[in-house]
Parts: C-alpha cells; structure tokens; sequence
C-alpha cells in the first residue's frame, strides 16, 4: 500500500470489492475507494477507526488538503477512513458515460436500486471487517452520511462503536410527500430571510425570470436555464454562507450589449456548477428513493406536492407584485430536459419514480433498545433536514443525545471547524 503526505497527515488509498448486491455474495462485485487519513507521526499505532460518510446521495466523500476543519480534530485521536459511497467518486462511478453499459433504462434502475443506504452499510460492514480485524468503528454522517448512520444503527449496531450525526437525522417512517410538504415552508422561510437580508435582490430576481421566461438561455455546456432552473439556485441558501453566495450571483446577471441587456457570460459560468449534476448525478437521480418504503412510489414526490404551494410558481409571482420565491432540495421532471448530464437517465428516473418494492429501511423497535452512544448536531430550521422530524426520530433512539443549534446551517461540520466535532464527540461520551 503507497502513502503519501499532505500538511499535517498521512494518507493511503484503500480499494476493496464487494458484491453489488449484497443477498448474492457469489454474483457481481463491484470496486469501492476509500482514503485512509492518520496524523503525521501516528502511522505506526494502534488508532480506532472513524468512518466518515458525506451526504447527499451521490456525493464522493471531501477531498480535504491536509487537516482541514473537523479533520483536525478527528485524527487527534482517530484513523480516518473517507469513503466515497458506492456509484460515487472513484468508487464504480455511475453517471451517465457509464450506466448504458448496464443495458437500457430498465436494466439502469434494476441496477440503481443497490445504491441506497441499505447497501451502504452493508458495504461498510465488509469494510469494516477488513480493516478493523472486527473491532466495530466510529461513524461520523453528514446529512445523507447521517440516514446511512441510522440506516447501520437499524441492521447492524453492532458494527458501531459511538455513532455521529450532523444534520442528518431522517424521519423514520415519512413518506416523500410528508417529506417535500414540510420542505416548501422550510425553503419559503429561507428566501424571505435572504430578501430581508438583501432586500434589492427582490428586483434583481424578478428581472432575471422575466427575461428567462420570454428568452430560455443555454448555459455554456448545454444547460437550459429556464425560470425553474433559476428558481432552484434556491439549494444554495441551506448551507452556511449560501445566502451570501446568491447575492453576489444576482448582482453581476446583467450586461449591456449591443442588442440590449443580456446575462452576462460571467453570471452564466457562475451558476452553470451549481446547476449541473455532471459532478454529482445520483444526487438526481435517486434523491427522492433514499425516502422510499413502504410500498408506495415516490411517483415525482417533489413535484406533485409543489402544486399545494402555488406561490412557488414563477408566472404567478411575475403576474403580480410578489417576490420571486427560489426552491431547492428538490427534483423535478423537468431537471431531466434541462440538464445534458441527466437527459440520458430520464427513463431510468421514471423507472425508479414508480418503484414499490422499496425495503424498509428503519427499525424503530431495534432503535428503541439501542445501546450505541449516539449524538446529533440538529440545525435549527434546517432547509434540507426537517428539524421537527430530526427531533422525533431523536426521542425514537434510545440514549441519542442532540445539540440543537441556531449557530450553524445544514453544512455545519464543515463550515464549524473543529466546533461541531468537539461537541458531539462529548456529548456522546457522556462529557456534557
């Protein structure tokens, strides 16, 4: 195994295959990455083991440079493994280049439904036992990272030594709608605080839909803004300084030319990554199936319940004199027709939209007698994680501890340093 240092670490990659479908261990295998982390100077002894799991779905885990925000803090005293999930970084990536040499769409969502949670912690759990010699491991999850953690502390608690959450307790038995219909107030609170932050961003928003909604414009790469799309740049004012970041995108979208005003090819490449899912396409793709269970479809949760809000409609906020309201945290049909890293998977997401043979994915009864430590960064009025469901699967988990906190956005462990960590990592030792 090749090392190699960055400021203040030591990292070695880790490649290990697993089955694809883990009921049929003979069958297919497929490769996952993680990357080990230790502090310079403790290569040599015998650290526990710190699992982290980023959120999303379909997010590859950070790549940090050195002992970055709560890196720091954790290899003070763990070996970190950053586990890119399966289908995502440099663990059998699927996107699609990739997923046609599945088959057609069919044979893309038969594969696509090994990719939730459930297969992610099994997959850790075969990692686990490799690297650890069976000594169970610290999980830390982010966001999605944190469902997987329920998810692990649901089937196999006993692959867990202490279990950390940030911003990622799910809602144990919500459908998608419940989910989505609690989500539109949640989003509606955060654009209002964004325009009473930066009130001229009202106008600002109007003029940019208008001028989409007569003029649709394709974005370097082939992205289609429409004033949905715009509207979604909404996903961004759930993470720490997002309202920040969509202020400065908003005041730099125009630019006189010779025909008129036109948006600026400087707005265009700004919003083109927060757009795309090229980098990130089973974010897309099966964001509404890390809800599903219980035998009904997701059925295009988030936009069907969007018709209960019609606030959120672009024409009617233009037609009168309401603030546009921007969405996030959702996907929509039209994501597929707009986005040229998605277009091909639409008739795989509408596959997997009327799946219901989900499995069921929590086991309250098992959580109620957990014997894991277990703490939970909860963010107050988390757009991407509802706070009141967080704290009610927070009372289902026998001697879960929470931190409910104002301080932080959804991205707190990341944007907190090493405060976030800290505080778990106390509250799950009983130190607070």
């Amino acid at each position: 195994m090749t090392t190699y240092r960055q400021p203040g670490v030591v990292l070695a990659d880790h490649r290990f295959t697993v089955p694809l479908d883990h009921d049929e261990p003979d069958g297919e295998r497929i490769e996952l990455y993680g990357r080990e982390v230790t502090a310079a100077g403790r290569t040599g002894e015998d650290l526990p083991w710190l699992l982290y799991l980023e959120g999303g779905p379909g997010n590859a885990a950070r790549r940090f440079t050195g002992a970055q925000a709560w890196l720091a803090r954790a290899v003070e005293e763990y070996r970190v493994l950053l586990l890119d999930q399966r289908g995502t970084g440099r663990s059998t990536p699927l996107n699609r280049q990739t997923l046609p040499l599945r088959g057609g769409p069919r044979q893309q969502a038969e594969h696509l439904a090994h990719f939730r949670a459930d297969s992610i912690v099994r997959d850790c759990e075969t990692i686990r036992r490799r690297l650890t010699g069976g000594a169970p491991w610290t999980v830390l999850g982010q966001s999605f990272g944190g469902f997987c953690a329920t998810h692990y502390l649901s089937t196999a608690p006993e692959g867990l030594h202490t279990a950390l959450i940030t911003g990622g307790l799910p809602a144990l038995d919500a459908h998608a709608d419940d989910v989505y219909r609690a989500a539109y107030p949640r989003i509606r609170r955060k654009v209002e605080a964004h325009y009473a932050r930066y009130p001229q961003d009202v106008e600002r928003a109007r003029r940019i839909a208008a001028h989409l909604m007569d003029r649709p414009t394709v974005l370097p790469g082939g992205y289609t803004l429409t004033p949905e799309a715009f509207q979604s740049l909404g996903i961004l004012l759930g993470g720490q300084d997002g309202s920040h970041q969509l202020h400065y995108l908003l005041e730099n979208a125009f630019v006189r030319t010779a025909s008129g005003h036109e948006l600026s090819d400087a707005f265009q490449e700004a919003v083109r990554p927060v757009l795309s899912f090229a980098a990130n396409p089973l974010y897309a793709v099966l964001h509404e199936a890390i809800y599903a269970q219980g035998g009904r479809p997701t059925g295009w949760s988030a936009e069907r319940v969007r018709a209960e809000f019609p606030e959120f409609g672009a024409a009617t906020a233009l037609a009168g004199e309401s603030p546009l309201l921007f969405t996030g945290e959702t996907i929509h049909p039209w994501h597929f027709q707009a986005d040229p890293a998605l277009r091909p998977l639409r008739e795989c997401a509408e596959l997997l939209a009327a799946r219901t043979d989900w499995p069921a994915l929590y086991d309250p009864a098992r959580l109620a007698v957990n014997e894991v430590p277990v703490a939970a960064a909860v963010y107050h009025d988390d757009m991407y994680v509802d706070t009141a469901d967080s704290l009610r699967t927070a009372r289902a988990v026998r001697g879960l501890r929470t931190w409910v906190t104002d301080e932080y956005e959804h991205d707190g462990v990341r944007a907190s340093g090493t405060r976030v960590l800290d505080r778990l990592l106390a509250l799950a030792r009983d130190e607070v």
